[in-house]
């Protein structure tokens, strides 16, 4: 299975080059689930460059996310995963600061199917998210986000896992 993984990764950092290309930020995160196991996130971020429903309040947009997430447990909990989500943001109206909201669900790939006490079932997960934060005039954006990651009852075994972390994207 590491071989396994450690060659999606490699494709999906050849592939990513592409994306990378077109990328509009480079996401570092840092957080914990809730049996403090850590976890570190890079990512890159593609705005969709769409907007809806305008308002003086604000506007509806997003972007495509694809991370490389590292869980930090003991031996038993030290898993990697790969994942890919659209990503719904409600921007608010501001001038340097913008504040947001966003939500997404995609899907993820992960190294093993235990972390910590929880069986995933399965190696594909898919994963949800709910976040909010600040955007700044330069592009640069910190934030506080929940991802919950699950089968969705595909497997037998779907104990599911949650990361709440604090992000900052910087702009490319």
């Amino acid at each position: 299975m590491k071989r396994f993984f450690c060659l999606a990764a490699i494709v999906v950092a050849v592939a990513g080059y592409s994306f990378s290309a077109q990328a509009t930020g480079l996401e570092f995160g840092v957080g914990a689930t809730g049996d403090s196991t850590m976890t570190y996130r890079l990512g890159l971020t593609s705005n969709w460059d769409k907007s809806w429903w305008q308002s003086d309040v604000g506007h509806l947009t997003g972007y495509w996310s694809g991370a490389y997430t590292y869980w930090d447990g003991d031996e038993r909990a030290s898993v990697s995963s790969l994942s890919f989500s659209p990503v719904f943001v409600y921007e608010f109206a501001g001038e340097s600061v913008t504040p947001y909201i966003e939500a997404g669900i995609g899907v993820a790939l992960f190294s093993r199917t235990r972390i910590e006490d929880n069986n995933l079932g399965q190696a594909f997960q898919f994963e949800d998210r709910l976040g909010f934060g600040l955007r700044f005039a330069g592009g640069h954006e910190v934030g506080i986000r929940a991802t919950h990651y699950s089968n969705a009852g595909i497997s037998h075994n779907n104990d599911g896992i949650e990361s709440y972390s604090l992000h900052y994207t910087m702009p490319l």
